[in-house]
């Protein structure tokens, strides 16, 4: 068997190239891993990161170049080529059946054997698993479909460590963990190390790469830029790396809205049995920031704005008038637009064209006859997408194929062909790459400036300081501040976070 040309490595891709129709996604790209370490695999949406890893777990198969793995060249074929061989990935995209249990999707196709399944022993061995991960919170026998965006990511994460891998791939794992979440992962991680498991970890946040990483690999366009020992390197060293300049994202000092702007939004005494008492106002060409922990209740309110969950009390106004929203097509025709924190599940269509998509929400007004006009469909969705640069060979490019970056403009275009001047943006950065956060960024401040009005709901307090003219701070359902960003700072939002530990509608 073709021996690798250094015993340095448990793993090596080298000289990898794949290519997909109109893309060249890898070009000649390598990267090596050693034993018991954490590589940082890093780079803009689009550069190629999770496309190699899909090559080394057998999902794709390259169209050159070479793998040695433990020192001997492999061909993965498939997934199940990698798990044998002791390779697992935890998808940044949930790879999760929501109709079966915790359990069943951890321990999918090695069930016992035998004419019925062991439903308690899968339990029992999920609670074994999930005893030496430190997790609790989690009951084996849940279905999956009724658990958090976190705690399905927890679920992922626990089915790549069952398989006692030696090389275990992690594709943004914290995108949508809490903090306490997030802790329990990096000392698993730090447990796996001292048992010599290898880990290759994607992920777009600086200080937690700079934390948990021994090195760091960056790519850029496909291609292989360098790689650094984490301790010898900067933050803003390897943005470079990845983008070709440095990006210095500096809060905002001042509101950039009129003290005379017209309220195009007013919000009186929302509540749920998730929200208590929320009020507010948003005003013509403002982003109003909504700041909190996780649980918060901060994506409740924008449901209940959208109509897409149930309020108890309160009104809402819209341009002054009371208006009664009852689902989102209420709020859609009231001129609000929602891009959800799960763009994947509620924003988009991946299995679509991305002109599908752009026109989606305003499909009624391509109806010609008995039919839709593609003529027109094409033609508009050129226009946005020349509008606010997506990046795509053609608006024909199925929506799966474009950068996170991409697919979330092309939600965004979506509600701006439908002509919604109030946009709820939920995390609308999440795993989202720096140079890409930065073009959202300035595509929201053009939308404000030409008189749009936002509401965006993030985690990342310095995208709500770089973002806001006003935040609003939310702390378990209730509104706890209201706050002009000249008196803004972390320490007084952070206070006003963490002010109620009670949880509404709990006893």
């Amino acid at each position: 068997m073709e021996q690798s040309v250094s015993t340095d490595y448990v793993l090596e891709m080298i000289n990898i190239d794949k290519r997909f129709q109109g893309v060249h996604a890898l070009k000649s790209c390598s990267i090596n891993l050693k034993r018991g370490e954490v590589l940082a695999l890093v780079g803009e949406n689009g550069a190629g990161k999770s496309t190699i890893m899909k090559v080394l777990t057998g999902i794709y198969n390259a169209d050159s170049g070479e793998i040695f793995y433990f020192g001997e060249k492999a061909n993965f074929r498939s997934p199940r080529d990698a798990q044998n061989a002791g390779i697992s990935i935890v998808h940044q995209e949930l790879n999760l059946m929501g109709h079966l249990n915790v359990a069943q999707n951890i321990f999918i196709g090695r069930e016992s054997k035998g004419f019925f399944l062991d439903e308690r022993g899968l339990e029992k061995r999920t609670r074994e698993l999930f005893e030496r991960m430190n997790i609790s919170s989690i009951d084996p026998r849940s279905r999956v479909m009724d658990l958090t965006v976190g705690k399905q990511q927890i679920v992922e994460i626990a089915k790549a460590i069952s398989y006692d891998a030696k090389v275990i791939v992690f594709d943004e794992p914290t995108a949508t963990l809490t903090d306490t979440e997030t802790d329990v992962l990096f000392k698993l991680i730090d447990e796996l190390k001292q048992k010599d498991v290898s880990m290759i970890y994607i992920s777009h946040r600086m200080d937690e790469i700079k934390q948990i990483s021994d090195r760091i690999t960056v790519l850029r366009d496909g291609e292989f830029v360098g790689t650094r020992d984490t301790k010898d390197v900067d933050i803003d060293e390897i943005i470079q790396m990845m983008i070709g300049r440095v990006t210095y994202e500096q809060p905002k000092e001042t509101s950039h809205v009129p003290a005379d702007a017209e309220v195009v939004l007013k919000i009186e005494g929302l509540s749920s049995k998730d929200v208590d008492n929320v009020s507010f106002e948003l005003r013509k060409g403002e982003i109003l920031g909504f700041a909190g922990l996780m649980g918060a209740g901060r994506t409740e309110v924008a449901r209940l704005i959208f109509g897409a969950d149930k309020k108890t009390s309160g009104d809402i106004y819209i341009n002054g008038k009371k208006t009664d929203i009852r689902s989102p097509g209420d709020a859609v025709r009231s001129g609000i637009g929602y891009l959800s924190e799960d763009r994947k599940r509620y924003g988009c269509v991946l299995g679509m064209r991305v002109a599908d998509n752009i026109v989606l929400a305003s499909l009624s007004n391509y109806v010609k006859g008995l039919f839709l006009s593609e003529k027109n469909i094409s033609k508009d969705s050129e226009e946005y997408k020349e509008k606010i640069d997506i990046r795509t060979p053609s608006v024909n490019q199925m929506l799966k194929n474009l950068s996170g970056g991409n697919q979330q403009k092309t939600i965004i275009a979506k509600w701006l062909i439908k002509n919604c001047d109030i946009l709820i943006f939920d995390e609308p950065t999440r795993g989202i790459d720096v140079g890409a956060k930065s073009e959202i960024y300035k595509l929201m401040n053009s939308l404000v400036n030409e008189g749009k009005s936002i509401i965006m709901i993030s985690s990342e307090l310095p995208e709500i300081f770089r973002m806001s003219d006003r935040i609003l701070v939310m702390s378990s359902g209730t509104q706890t501040a209201t706050l002009p960003i000249e008196e803004a700072d972390q320490h007084t939002v952070m206070k006003h976070a963490v002010q109620y530990s009670h949880v509404v509608g709990s006893e």
